[in-house]
């Protein structure tokens, strides 16, 4: 790895306060929805979900603030390990010790903890493993068989996260380790081509959903490259009336978020119009809890969600240009460009946007896991935000 540069102004002046900011809202905004979505639940365990949540939060907190003290570079120090841990819990979950939740094998249990997902902490390894590959690579980044060794050094985890299965999140991943490539200072006429790559791809995929009989697609789900669920997801969103069941979730979720109109019905509303409290949602808490924001926060709530979030990752990318070295670009381009993603696929669910696809949305939905992670995340991007650049005249 190269040597850190001289010229580095390390300083709790420096410190993003806005980051740490917004993150409080989002996650006390959370706090309210998951406990609103959530209030005629029966508790099975220790701890309610909205508990939980807050234990999150507070955990979550804790990290964020020693990880702020916390040299981003020794983290990609010892990115290999963070990187082996987090394939061999990848692998204790779906091969060693599966437990089986809506069809998928993604979650280790944790006594008086409930459950936690191992791929939502993959995140911040795979794209620590990606920085310490792209540093040593960067003078190589146009060479196909030097991007071939970073993606198949990076695609191993986001293949045993594919197949517990878990579409959703292996695509985000694989959406930052692109971003991270291009911050690396790739060549524009690489642009050109993944951009021709993701035409031909999109037109492969509209090619198998309207061909006759949907052949393609049929024989994906016979070799387990695509589970049935996932083309029910798909095929809802193309042809919802042939879908009824697929696609009423979702319906649903827009009839709640319309239902809301301009200031929202209240928080914890019991009304008898509610689609939340006539229980027409499922996973509320978590997949559709921007259903739940929409119903109850109405536009103006939903609006100001959204604002929050821009703020947020504006100030993600300002860490990002005023790094001093290209380390600390790529961290916050990738942590960034993940919280952005999954933003957009959670709402763009909930609107009827994109199909269906179970991903949480940062701070807000139910999930300790998610919620640890992105404070993490968050920790990560403080402390890169007190390395800043010395002026030199």
């Amino acid at each position: 790895m190269r040597k850190r540069k001289t010229g580095q102004n390390l300083h709790l002046s420096n410190l993003n306060f806005k980051i740490i900011i917004y993150a409080l809202i989002l996650s006390i905004i959370g706090i309210f929805m998951v406990h609103s979505a959530t209030q005629n639940e029966a508790v099975t365990g220790m701890l309610t979900t909205t508990q939980k949540q807050i234990l999150g939060m507070v955990i979550g907190l804790v990290l964020m603030m020693i990880l702020t003290c916390i040299d981003y570079h020794k983290l990609i120090k010892y990115s290999i390990v963070f990187y082996v841990i987090s394939m061999a819990l990848l692998i204790y979950v779906k091969y060693i010790n599966p437990l089986n939740i809506s069809n998928a094998n993604r979650w280790m249990r944790l006594p008086g903890f409930g459950t936690i997902q191992p791929s939502e902490f993959s995140k911040v390894a795979v794209v620590l493993m990606a920085v310490f590959v792209l540093i040593r690579i960067q003078k190589h980044i146009n060479n196909v068989l030097y991007l071939l060794g970073y993606f198949a050094v990076t695609g191993i985890t986001v293949y045993l996260i594919y197949v517990e299965p878990d579409l959703s999140t292996s695509m985000i991943i694989v959406f930052a380790l692109v971003a991270m490539v291009f911050v690396t200072g790739i060549s524009w006429k690489w642009v050109g081509g993944v951009l021709g790559v993701v035409a031909v791809l999109v037109g492969a995929l509209l090619f198998c959903i309207y061909e006759p009989e949907q052949k393609t697609l049929n024989w994906f789900i016979e070799k387990d490259i695509l589970q049935q669920y996932q083309v029910n997801r798909i095929n809802s969103y193309f042809f919802p009336e042939d879908y009824p069941d697929q696609t009423r979730q979702q319906l649903n979720s827009v009839m709640a978020i319309g239902g809301g109109q301009l200031l929202g019905k209240g928080l914890n509303n019991s009304t008898y119009e509610s689609v939340k409290n006539g229980n027409f949602l499922s996973e509320e808490q978590c997949d559709f809890i921007f259903a739940v924001v929409g119903e109850e926060l109405g536009f103006a709530g939903s609006a100001f969600i959204i604002l929050i979030y821009l703020l947020l990752f504006i100030e993600g990318l300002r860490v990002a240009g005023r790094s001093p070295d290209l380390e600390g670009k790529l961290l916050a381009s990738g942590f960034v460009t993940i919280l952005l993603i999954q933003c957009f696929i959670n709402m763009g669910v909930a609107m009827l946007l994109l199909p269906n696809t179970g991903t949480p949305l940062p701070f807000i939905s139910a999930g300790m896991s998610s919620l640890i992670s992105t404070y993490i995340m968050m920790g990560i991007m403080l402390n890169i935000s007190m390395h800043r650049k010395m002026k030199v005249f």
